[in-house]
């Protein structure tokens, strides 16, 4: 097991930069996310990392060993794909101890770890079936005990669960986080679902065009996002982005309505500067459905275009200054199309955001 450092990594295609130069420390045993869109140099990362893409420039180590010319066979990774890339004429067995055989390894070592890895995923009753015979996910624990048997310093994850439908890949979240907690090995994971980040991570890498946007927990990046990218690409649904003003009365929207800055902010609050206020979904509920006590928070009144009903709350879908807002109500309620709401804006949670930069004012 061993730590991961990204120096100035630097990847280009030609004239083409696909990853511009980011730095990163993953630590010993961590379980680490990189996410964003799609394109944005997540996937490159990790592939250069295992080998698989040459570097441009900058530095990979891996437990303080240079790994830079190193071909993959010898930095001791495993890595898990989006595809399984099981070998379909054979059992799970021997599709979990191929490579070990192949290396040259005792048959009483291939059959200890074999074993050692089904009993760690729960597939001993399965290691005679061959992978037509598994489903979705049986074959994803298989792809990762393959990997589990080598005994890795790290384990590299490339969207390991694209394929799978929405309930599987739940499964399969709690299943790589017991793996993890077993095994305890060093985990880069790659995803463009922030909901799979957000559940696995000791800490995200939220990346953009090649760049590292911001690094931290899964909640320090939800409470403090660092600029408006982060604050729209984290949580869902979406944060609400409004545009406005400040002045002396407070925060100026685009239709006249003006809300109280936020206490917290300020003194970062600049008179005449334009910025955009951000609220999350949660942070705004029709008075006493919320999240918020009668009375607290700023009012604003919000005509209802849709209503999502999920059970034990509504995803409601309005407009407010000239752009359309998401906001809850908490409890099973009905919510009509054209109905009128009171709502109040839970504004000691609200974030600013300089319009030109996108920074946000915690950051800056």
């Amino acid at each position: 097991m061993a730590g991961i450092t990204l120096r100035n990594l630097v990847k280009a295609y030609g004239r083409v930069r696909v990853v511009h130069g980011i730095d990163l420390d993953i630590g010993n045993h961590e379980f680490v996310v990189l996410v964003g869109p799609s394109g944005c140099g997540k996937s490159t990362t990790l592939r250069m990392i295992a080998g698989l893409e040459e570097i441009t420039s900058g530095e990979i180590r891996i437990g303080g060993r240079l790994v830079n010319d190193l071909p993959p066979r010898k930095r001791n990774i495993a890595m898990v794909f989006q595809n399984y890339a099981l070998y379909p004429h054979m059992t799970v067995r021997d599709n979990l101890g191929f490579g070990l055989k192949i290396a040259g390894q005792p048959k009483e070592v291939v059959a200890a770890r074999v074993q050692e890895a089904a009993d760690i995923l729960g597939l001993a009753q399965l290691l005679d079936r061959t992978p037509a015979e598994l489903s979705g996910g049986q074959r994803q624990r298989v792809a990762m005990g393959r990997a589990i048997v080598r005994h890795p310093d790290a384990f590299l994850f490339d969207e390991p669960l694209s394929n799978l439908d929405a309930k599987l890949r739940g499964q399969m979240r709690a299943e790589i986080k017991k793996l993890h907690q077993k095994v305890n090995n060093t985990v880069v994971y790659v995803t463009h679902d922030q909901v799979e980040a957000m559940t696995l991570a000791d800490r995200i890498v939220i990346m953009r065009d090649g760049h590292i946007e911001q690094t931290g927990t899964p909640m320090e990046v939800f409470n403090r996002p660092a600029n408006i990218f982060v604050a729209g690409f984290i949580g869902s649904p979406p944060m609400n982005q409004l545009p406005c003003s400040a002045e002396a009365g407070g925060l100026r929207l685009a239709d006249g309505t003006v809300l109280p800055v936020p206490a917290r902010l300020a003194g970062k609050v600049r008179p005449g500067a334009a910025l955009i206020l951000g609220v999350r979904p949660d942070d705004i509920s029709p008075e006493g459905s919320g999240l918020l006590a009668t009375g607290e928070g700023a009012m604003v009144r919000l005509t209802v275009d849709i209503a999502e009903p999920l059970g034990m709350e509504s995803l409601l879908y309005s407009r407010l200054a000239g752009q359309e807002v998401q906001s809850k109500v908490f409890g099973p309620r009905l919510v009509s199309p054209g109905e009128v709401l009171d709502c109040r804006i839970a504004l000691d949670r609200a974030h600013l955001f300089d319009a030109a930069t996108g920074r946000s004012l915690e950051a800056a």
